[in-house]
């Protein structure tokens, strides 16, 4: 019996302690976790100039329009991963003529449902308007996606 209420009263004091933050305090949280690379946007670099300033009011001159290559996927599935440097490749050899951009459906739920996307890794290709011109679900190579641009009527020369 005494056994018991040892138990009892044991638990009481871990709950108060919990409760007022006695152990939870001493917790370490593990640190955050940064995004890198060619598919992860990178802030824009500061500019003071008047030029820049100009060019951020009007959308118009921010940039010309360009095709759009998108994948939506996961950093956690196999071929999800693999699309990652056929998108770096694409990233780094067309850019200023392909914008290359990556969605993981798993952190942006929403995602899936606003692209109606149902498997992962998809790729959907976009003209200069924003146009959804095709899909693909699966891995894509590189020259295939290159392939289905031209097919497509899309021009991407280096």
């Amino acid at each position: 019996m005494k056994l018991k209420w040892l138990w009892i009263l044991a638990a009481a004091v871990l709950i108060a302690a919990v409760s007022m933050n006695g152990f939870a305090s001493t917790a370490k949280k593990p640190a955050a976790k940064v995004k890198t690379g060619a598919i992860c946007p990178k802030p824009a670099p500061k500019s003071s100039s008047k030029a820049a300033a100009k060019k951020k009011a009007d959308p118009k001159m921010s940039e010309r329009p360009l095709p759009k290559l998108l994948d939506l996927g996961s950093v956690s599935c196999i071929p999800c991963k693999m699309m990652v440097s056929v998108l770096d490749e694409l990233t780094k050899e067309y850019k200023g003529k392909l914008k290359v951009g990556f969605i993981d459906v798993w952190k942006d739920r929403s995602a899936s449902a606003k692209y109606k996307v149902q498997t992962i890794p998809t790729q959907i290709f976009y003209d200069a308007k924003g146009k959804e011109l095709y899909r693909h679900v699966g891995y894509y190579p590189k020259a295939d996606i290159l392939a289905k641009f031209k097919e497509l009527g899309v021009k991407l020369t280096k």
